[in-house]
């Protein structure tokens, strides 16, 4: 019998990555421990400008740190705006082929629930959004839903800093080694 280990054994070296319409946010585990973190902007006037400035910095970057043995990045989700969701594929489809192109040969893919329930930041319980609500009444949805968003987000920061005692303040940086985080603990469960 053959185990998953086995098929999927766990890399040496990994880059865990967050990437938006503006920027990438990494972070890099080798042999478990986190070895080094930063964020690329991406500059441009559209989208296409920015894919285009995207895929050369990420080439750039690959070929400067080194190609890991894997890559994770977080699956792009269906948000509320339609083109946000548009625009952040292509951007992600720019940094896959220049992934391809600077040599990476294993790349996987994560929901991103999935990474933060692993790391105690699920959606918000009906009594933190209780909290929220009852803090600031007679607010709009719309402000709620980004208070809960922001409340989130410091919460993968407070996380972040006390596992792997840093002072980072960037939600995009601390999302990166969120996500590495994941993939360190649960190599087996990701294809």
């Amino acid at each position: 019998m053959v185990k998953i280990s086995q098929i999927n054994p766990q890399p040496s070296k990994i880059c865990a990555i967050d990437a938006s319409t503006n920027s990438l946010a990494f972070s890099i585990f080798e042999n478990k421990e986190l070895s080094s973190i930063g964020k690329i902007n991406f500059k441009g006037a559209t989208t296409y400008d920015k894919v285009t400035d995207a895929a050369a910095k990420t080439e750039a970057f690959f070929r400067e740190y080194g190609i890991p043995d894997a890559v994770i990045i977080e699956h792009t989700v269906f948000m509320n705006s339609p083109k946000t969701a548009a625009d952040l594929a292509l951007v992600q489809g720019g940094l896959l082929g220049a992934m391809g192109v600077a040599g990476v040969k294993n790349i996987k893919s994560i929901n991103p629930i999935a990474w933060q329930t692993f790391i105690g930041n699920g959606r918000l319980t009906h009594a933190e959004k209780a909290v929220i609500r009852s803090s600031s009444p007679e607010k709009s949805e719309s402000w709620y839903k980004s208070k809960e968003r922001e409340f989130r987000k410091q919460r993968t920061i407070r996380f972040v800093n006390t596992i792997y005692d840093k002072n980072i303040s960037d939600n995009d940086v601390a999302d990166a080694i969120g996500i590495g985080h994941y993939a360190i603990n649960n190599w087996a469960k990701l294809s």
